[in-house]
């Protein structure tokens, strides 16, 4: 079954190409309709005139002819001169003697084809009858009566209909060909702009543009569209990068680069999770300066963000390209080892960052500061099930070191140089 249409749906809306051209071929259908109509009821008039004045030399014609059968009163004789004169555009002919006497008469055979349709082209176009005195030596000696014929009338006004329609056929056909072409101009300029609109509407695709189009006008109006994408292109290119911008700062820190604590939380939740998908390890380092206060104090605050940055790109230098590092808050840093393939592979990434940090710290003033780090260690599944229980182990891991001796790194218990056989 059908599905029903919804009795309040709104009727389907025509496209411009088909209402364009409907009015075009509707304009030049009326205009040859109307010339056409004019000019045949022109030729039906002029041919009224033409076959009245025609019939009325016949008609005099035959009185010139018919005069002396006419005083001799021989009805043979009339009929001979009638039969030998009167022509086709003659229906019927009659002759009088000069008491109106019927003396001789002929009638042209009556067309059984379209007769009703001759009768009816008689009524309305035909001259009628035409009568004509017959004169013998200045006297009426008689009358001769002639009745037009439509029937050539009609064929020519048959055959004016169908030059008419013939026309009409020709005209709607090269009507339709040169609406066409038009259109052509007109539609697709159009459609380019419909479908860059579109584009741009339901994809973002603020590259699209539209060709140049044959008629000014719409040359000229896919230009201006063009600059506005342009212009919204560029307003994207800005809005992207300022996304990205403030992407990058809310996850990222400002005076380090690398990232703050709540990316590296969300990180280290999603990759603990994936761990224990994937029954994998997970390592965290947790690092601390050792006398980063003392460094404000002495050199100024200017000095230690200098030292923090050179920190954080030191750290970074000594990771692999999937690990993590983040700058938690204030001298304290946190390191993400992803892909463990044992816990003690951590110790040798502790003593890379601890050798890398025993080179001073060059800064911009020309001084050198040494800046040693503590660092926590603790890995997944061994030291914590979860993230914040695995930061939190790797901070209290930091803080053992920094109760040592400083510059040095601490496991969370169990001590990974004891576990790693234990695990393996």
């Amino acid at each position: 079954m059908k599905p029903r249409s919804r009795p309040d749906a709104p009727p389907p809306r025509p496209t411009l190409y088909h209402a364009l051209r409907r009015i075009h071929l509707s304009v030049a259908l009326i205009a040859v309709c109307t010339a056409g109509l004019s000019l045949t009821a022109l030729g039906l008039t002029a041919l009224r005139v033409y076959a009245d004045h025609n019939l009325h030399l016949i008609a005099r014609s035959l009185a010139y002819t018919l005069e002396a059968p006419v005083v001799f009163r021989d009805p043979a004789a009339a009929r001979d001169a009638l039969v030998a004169i009167a022509t086709a555009e003659v229906a019927q002919a009659s002759v009088y003697d000069r008491d109106s006497r019927l003396l001789a008469e002929w009638q042209q055979p009556v067309r059984a084809r379209f007769a009703g349709l001759q009768k009816l082209a008689s009524r309305l176009m035909a001259p009628g009858s035409v009568e004509q005195v017959i004169m013998h030596e200045t006297q009426v000696v008689g009358t001769v009566r002639l009745t037009a014929d439509p029937g050539k009338l009609f064929e020519f006004v048959l055959s004016g209909l169908f030059g008419l329609l013939a026309c009409l056929l020709l005209t709607a056909v090269s009507a339709h060909y040169m609406s066409s072409r038009m259109l052509v101009h007109i539609i697709e300029p159009v459609r380019n702009l419909m479908r860059v609109a579109h584009a741009v509407r339901s994809e973002r695709a603020f590259d699209q543009r539209t060709p140049p189009a044959h008629i000014a006008e719409l040359n000229a109006l896919g230009e201006d569209f063009n600059g506005l994408l342009d212009e919204l292109e560029s307003w994207q290119d800005q809005l992207q990068h300022e996304n990205r911008s403030l992407a990058h700062r809310a996850s990222h820190d400002s005076l380090t680069g690398v990232l703050n604590r709540a990316a590296f939380e969300d990180a280290l939740h999603r990759a603990v999770r994936f761990a224990t998908a994937s029954k994998a390890r997970v390592g965290v380092l947790y690092l601390d300066s050792d006398a980063f206060k003392e460094i404000n104090d002495t050199f100024g605050h200017a000095a230690g963000d200098e030292v923090l940055a050179g920190i954080a790109q030191r750290i970074r230098a000594c990771l692999r390209d999937g690990d993590l590092v983040a700058r938690i808050g204030g001298d304290e840093f946190a390191v993400l080892i992803t892909a463990l393939r044992k816990p003690a592979d951590i110790i040798q990434v502790a003593e890379h960052i601890l050798l890398r940090m025993k080179d001073p710290i060059q800064l911009s003033g020309g001084a050198s500061i040494e800046a040693s780090l503590s660092i926590g260690l603790a890995v997944f599944p061994l030291h914590a099930q979860t993230a914040a229980g695995l930061l939190q182990k790797a901070d209290e891991a930091m803080y053992q070191a920094k109760r040592g001796r400083g510059g040095h790194w601490q496991s969370a218990q169990p001590h990974l140089a004891a576990a790693e056989t234990v695990l393996e």
